[in-house]
Parts: structure tokens; sequence; C-alpha cells
């Protein structure tokens, strides 16, 4: 049996069961160099992984341009950002098609948005990404949410219902999403409304729209390692998700999700070794106590102790992204 692939949505697009999620490359987590970046996903790629998910936040374009040197077939690409208006979505997007060395990228998407007012609030930089669409300059434009608000109001969106979510605002250019990359986990960590029900029936409405989805943090950041079979067998249950972003950062590690995503024995040491793995979210003593971590924090895991002002950890509610890492202009945190 090999790796299965699923069309995402309707954009005609065929993605690997199982995506790359390049964040833990970066220098928020692994901080490997583009050169050893480059090897893991090109040994992703050549046993059938053909998606990989990156961000302008990641860092990490170098490594999938080191990776796609060697490849002769290229992977399904893609890319998110913070764009709020024309000029920062140009930049964005100039930004990812020089570092990547490519003229086309194939899903670009407005990054963490948490509500229909934020949707609203991106609505110019949304705009200059369809265009980009229309000239055929992306494939695919849609959104990533740790919110199950934003995935309804786009399926919404897509079947021109301008419904109570929208708040009277203009739906638009909205209609033109095609994809969506939602939390999707068995417990629902991390998402900032609703519960993993809520999601699931939110991604099912949005499927049934047309909308293409694939889904991340399966594994809550690690934080259900110990129930490991239960959280793997929800992410795999979920067949409106065409493919999950699943972060690796060893060959071994790669192989093992090959095998899972593919319905293939696993190695035990391999899996007992995933299983095994611990990691939590460091906050070094340096740290100022400024705060942009905590307004960074999507999960609010954050905030500020009474006693000596430096930053606090909630590990029940921190998903171990590591995007407060970017926040801090004094590197005080890093995912180890």
């Amino acid at each position: 049996m090999s790796l299965p692939r699923r069309p995402l949505g309707q954009t005609g697009i065929e993605v690997s069961r199982l995506c790359y999620g390049s964040l833990t490359l970066g220098p928020a987590q692994a901080n490997l160099s583009p050169e050893r970046g480059g090897e893991l996903l090109a040994h992703a790629f050549a046993r059938g992984v053909n998606f990989v998910d990156t961000a302008e936040l990641y860092e990490t374009y170098p490594h999938i341009r080191a990776a796609l040197r060697t490849v002769a077939v290229p992977p399904v690409i893609a890319s998110k950002c913070y764009a709020y208006d024309r000029e920062t979505a140009r930049r964005s997007f100039d930004q990812a098609r020089l570092a990547l060395d490519l003229d086309v990228i194939d899903l670009f998407l407005l990054h963490e948005q948490e509500s229909t007012l934020t949707l609203d609030g991106h609505r110019a930089a949304f705009t200059f990404f369809h265009e980009q669409k229309e000239k055929g300059l992306i494939r695919a434009i849609g959104i990533s949410t740790h919110a199950v608000e934003p995935v309804r109001a786009l399926a919404q969106a897509k079947l021109g219902r301008g419904d109570a979510l929208w708040h009277d605002l203009d739906i638009g250019l909205y209609q033109e999403a095609d994809v969506i990359h939602p939390m999707l986990n068995w417990r629902g960590l991390g998402l900032i409304d609703g519960t993993a029900e809520d999601m699931v029936a939110a991604t099912w409405e949005a499927a049934a729209a047309g909308l293409g989805l694939y889904g991340m943090k399966m594994l809550g950041g690690g934080h259900f390692l110990q129930d490991f079979d239960a959280a793997l067998a929800f992410a795999l249950a979920q067949d409106q998700v065409a493919a999950y972003a699943v972060g690796m950062q060893s060959e071994a590690e790669i192989d093992m999700n090959i095998a899972l995503f593919s319905g293939l024995p696993v190695d035990p040491a391999d899996l007992a070794a995933t299983r095994g793995r611990s990691r939590r979210l460091v906050v070094s003593d340096w740290c100022t106590g400024c705060g942009a971590c905590v307004d960074h924090c999507a999960s609010r895991a954050l905030s500020l102790t009474s006693s000596d002002g430096k930053v606090k950890v909630d590990p029940d509610r921190c998903v171990l992204c590591g995007y407060c890492a970017y926040a801090c202009r004094d590197f005080a945190l890093k995912v180890v």
C-alpha cells in the first residue's frame, strides 16, 4: 500500500494524506540548517509525501528551496502570512516566490484567522491574493485558523449565504476561498472557541460547500503522545479532511508517519521513541516581561507573573507551536 492521496476540495490539486509540517524545522523549534531540513524534506518527498506546509513566520523557505533542488517533481507547497492590506500582501507574496525560487505558489493562506471580524479586517490582502490567483500565480487561496467560527463563516460564504456569523458584512471575495487549514484534534486542544465536536461539524460543513481542508495539531503539539492511538485514529477518521500537516525532525519519524498514514506496520522501536518524546516551551532567565508573546499566543497559554513580571506557561493550554518565539525580540522562548 502506498501513501494515499486525496483531492483538495475543488482546487484540482491532489495531495498526500500526510503533509510535511515544516514549522518544526525552523528556528523556533529544531533550528535545523537549510541543508539538513532540505535532506529531511527530500527524504519525505522520495517516499510519497507530495505536500508541504510552511509560512512566512516559520523561516523555512530556505529548507524547502534546498529540497526543491533535488527533486524532479515538485511538491504542492502551501504558505501563509499575516498580511492585512495590499502592500503587506504583495511583500509577503513576493518574498515567498523569491525565497522559494518559484513563479507560482500552490496555496497561499491568511494565517491564524480568529473570527469573521478578522476575516473582514484582512479583506484587502485576500483581494490581492485573489487577483494573483486570477493571474495564475497562485493556484488556491484560503485561511488557517485555530477557531471554529471562520470555518463556518467561509462555508456560508462559499454557499453565498450572509448568515448571522457575518454580522451584516459583505461576504464579497471570501466566496472565492478554496482551502482551510484548521486546528483539528480529538480533544479540541488549542481551539479558541468551541469544542472538538464543533470543529468536526464545521469542517464537514466546509467540505460540503466545496472547500478543501487539511488539518493541523492532530497530537496537540505532543500533548496526546500518551494517547497516541486514539489521537491518530481520530485524525485518520476525518474523511472530510484531505491531509494532516505533521511536523517531523528525523528520517525515522518521517518513515513512521508514512507507514501510519498508509496503514502499514510501524517499527515498534520508532513508535516507542515517538511516544516517549517529551517537549516543552522553555522561557529563559533573560525574559524581560514585555508581554509581546502573551498577545501573540492564540491558545491563551501565556501570562505575566505578578511576582517577577516574567512570562509563565500554562502547559495544559500550550500546543507547542512556537509562534510566541517569533514575537520575542530577546529570543527568550523556544520549544525543546
